[in-house]
């Protein structure tokens, strides 16, 4: 019966084995450390001859039954959740960079991933460059002989633009690269990187996987072989998830379905919205037909994601008077919340790169990004309208 469930139905019902208390919800196992029966028990647990939990910092129930929901939602064998995205993506560098390597990279990356690879990966002589994925040419030109990593994200951030998945990953296994995905806009229920080709599939749980912006946390997905090689640095550097945010998250998942829905329902009509106003310079959203991978988007994506990228005409002090004016959404980097936030990424999320990183990225001076939460679309698009009433004024 297990193979024929759908997404919505593992999302609930793939929980942990029951205590003897038979408990419906799967509780919280805030400890630090696990006991044995026997000594013998504890030899054989640590020889990985039985399985079994020795220390949290390795395993914990409850993230256990995150990372087995994960797995089944986005077609993994086995997965590793991890404190933070940012520290998924370093575990998913780490495990396999060595000095000397170099490193393919999509231009349109979220900024602290940007920073992680021009700050520190220089730092142990790992190289890197910088290409527009869109073009395949480009990129076969650019794999060097000690290119060793493909990473991309799409929807990437925060222009989102869409990348051939299917073509990228037969790339890679062509060229016996490893290709990392970061799938943290689109989430396991709108699109499944690993089906396309991907070999590590990232998330920042921190967004839409929790979806109420309460918890810091990651997650990194593949195939068992390759994430025994990141549990292998994971439990020596111990970037591990806490028991109950693991537990938070799990509960999310039951929820994940749903909640996008509504998301994706909301931010294509702001975006319709956005369109049509003559204030709008550009907007920029992956199911709406003016977007230039609007086919791509629908062949890869079940929706076109919760995030709406704009500009009006005006610049950047337009954008920040338009922001200043606003009287619901959010002033935040953060997304993936149930409310809806919003944030300029030349002066936020990616004000470290220079103003030559953020041209080649396409990040405009005026470009706002919104996360289109899940109060009413009425209200959000009454938002809009008084503040870009408000942002004409001198």
């Amino acid at each position: 019966m297990d193979k024929t469930l759908r997404f919505e139905t593992h999302a609930v019902r793939r929980q942990a084995k029951k205590s003897l208390h038979k408990e419906h919800s799967v509780p919280v196992f805030e400890t630090s450390s696990f006991i044995f029966d026997t000594a013998e028990e504890a030899q054989a647990v640590f020889a990985e001859e039985r399985e079994g939990n020795i220390y949290t910092r390795y395993s914990n129930p409850n993230s256990d039954e995150l990372i087995d929901k994960l797995c089944k939602l986005e077609g993994a064998g086995d997965g590793i959740a991890t404190a933070s995205g940012m520290a998924a993506v370093f575990l998913g560098f780490f495990t396999f960079l060595r000095p000397g390597d170099h490193i393919l990279v999509s231009r349109n990356i979220f900024g602290t991933t940007h920073l992680l690879i021009t700050q520190v990966l220089s730092k142990w002589g790992i190289s890197h460059t910088y290409v527009g994925m869109e073009n395949l040419k480009e990129v076969e030109e650019k794999i060097l002989p000690m290119t060793k990593i493909l990473y991309a994200e799409s929807p990437a951030n925060p222009g989102l633009d869409i990348l051939d998945l299917g073509k990228l990953g037969k790339l890679a296994q062509k060229k016996g690269l490893y290709f990392l995905f970061d799938n943290c806009f689109a989430t396991p229920y709108l699109q499944n990187p690993l089906r396309y080709g991907a070999d590590l599939v990232i998330h920042s749980t921190t967004k839409f996987i929790d979806g109420q912006g309460r918890t810091i946390g990651g997650a990194i997905l593949g195939s068992a072989e390759y994430i025994n090689e990141v549990r292998q640095l994971a439990r020596i550097t111990g970037p591990t998830m806490s028991p109950h945010t693991a537990w938070l998250l799990s509960k999310s998942l039951e929820t994940l379905s749903v909640r996008m829905e509504k998301h994706c329902q909301n931010a294509l009509m702001l975006a319709q919205y956005l369109e049509k106003n003559p204030d709008t310079k550009w907007v920029r959203y992956p199911f709406l037909p003016s977007h230039p991978q609007f086919n791509l988007a629908r062949k890869q994506m079940k929706m076109g994601g919760g995030l709406v990228s704009f500009e009006l005409h005006g610049g950047s002090g337009r954008a920040m008077k338009f922001v200043n004016a606003l009287k619901l959404m959010s002033i935040t980097s953060n997304l993936g919340d149930t409310r809806t936030t919003i944030t300029h990424p030349a002066t936020t999320t990616h004000s470290k790169l220079t103003p030559e990183e953020k041209k080649e990225s396409g990040i405009t001076d005026g470009m706002l990004r919104v996360s289109v939460g899940l109060e009413s679309i009425d209200d959000i698009i009454e938002d809009v309208e008084h503040a870009i009433l408000h942002s004409r004024k001198p």
